[in-house]
Parts: structure tokens; C-alpha cells; sequence
């Protein structure tokens, strides 16, 4: 088997190639983002993208696969959300911060849809099955501000010592001792053709 990771962005590029081999895993490396994909790239039999499909002119992206994933191949797309509980009340502070540090209008970022069924509906990955889990941990300051810092809704602007000084700072005051408890559900999306 062989795997194929891609990013734009270096950084992520250099965890991924320390992270396989610590794991002693063969992966190849490219560097680029939805746009760059070429049916050259293929075949493939599985595309997985964690979090990032919501970024992409995703019907593009979606007629792109067609052409590179194999027949009996598919799209895992995942995503995830945050339950209105009380106890996910530092997500309402991250997303504050951010609003505040973001140097672009909201009207030019694209990735607030979160259903990615319309665009499945709209390819060849009609075949949709969804899992999904709840899970409940225990975060601290600094996992959310580099959990904030890591999110292409952050980079570049938000890749900054002054919003993780304020990211940290408003975080302190809703909770002085730094602890916090996240609710999220973690949602898989999977996609394949529809069998003839």
C-alpha cells in the first residue's frame, strides 16, 4: 500500500514526514492544496481529508477525485462541531478572539458551510454513509490557543504573538486556573459511487 499525504503548507509537510517515521511508515509527500490535483496524481483508492474540505471549491475538488480515485474507490470526509453545553463556553471565547484578529471580511472566507452532503449529491460519490462519536475531554490554555494558532481560519494573520496573548488572556479570565472541558462530536463522512 502505498499512501500520498498533501499540504500547502511546509510545516505540516515536516510533522507529517516526523510523525511517519517515528511510526516507520513510507509516505510520500507533496506539497499544494486542492488545486494542484492532477489526474497524473492517481489511481487512488481512498481520499481522506481531516477538516479541510470545507476550504476547497469543493465541486472542483469532488469532479477532480472522480478522475483519480479508482472505481470501487471513495472520499472520507471528516469535520466536527461543538454542542451548545455549557461546558463549551471557551469555544464562544476562541471564536471572539478570532473575529477580532481576522484581517479578512467575512464575506471572503469560504468555509463556514459545514454539510458536505449537497456536494456528494452533486458528484459521482453519491453512495453516503455518516458515523459519528461524542467525546468529552479536558483541555488546558495552551491546547487551545495551539489548537487556534494550527487552523487555516487562523493562518497566516492569526499565527501571532498578540492573539495568543489575548486568546490566553480572555481563556484565564472565564477560567483562572486554565482548565476547561470540551464536548465535541467527531464526524466521518464516507462516500463512495454508487454501485451498478
Amino acid at each position: 500500500m502505498t499512501v500520498t499525504a498533501m499540504d500547502p503548507e511546509p510545516e505540516m509537510l515536516m510533522a507529517a514526514r516526523s510523525a511517519a517515521r517515528a511510526a516507520q511508515v513510507a509516505v510520500r509527500l507533496m506539497q499544494g492544496g486542492s488545486h494542484d490535483l492532477t489526474p497524473q496524481m492517481g489511481p487512488f483508492r481512498l481520499v481522506v481529508m481531516g477538516r479541510s474540505f470545507h476550504w476547497m471549491d469543493r465541486a472542483a475538488t469532488l469532479a477532480m477525485l472522480d478522475r483519480i480515485v479508482v472505481a470501487d474507490g471513495g472520499v472520507a470526509l471528516f469535520h466536527d462541531a461543538h454542542p451548545p453545553v455549557a461546558e463549551n463556553g471557551w469555544f464562544k471565547t476562541l471564536c471572539t478572539v478570532q473575529e477580532k484578529y481576522r484581517r479578512s471580511a467575512p464575506r471572503e472566507r469560504q468555509g463556514a458551510h459545514r454539510r458536505y452532503e449537497p456536494f456528494l449529491f452533486a458528484s459521482a460519490f453519491t453512495q453516503i454513509d455518516t458515523m459519528s462519536v461524542t467525546i468529552r475531554q479536558s483541555l488546558t490554555v495552551d491546547d487551545i490557543v495551539g489548537r487556534a494558532l494550527s487552523m487555516s481560519a487562523g493562518a497566516p494573520q492569526m499565527a501571532d504573538e498578540e492573539f495568543a496573548a489575548s486568546l490566553s488572556a480572555a481563556l484565564r479570565e472565564a477560567s483562572p486556573d486554565g482548565k476547561f472541558t470540551e464536548v465535541a462530536e467527531l464526524v466521518a463522512v464516507l462516500a463512495r459511487r454508487p454501485k451498478t
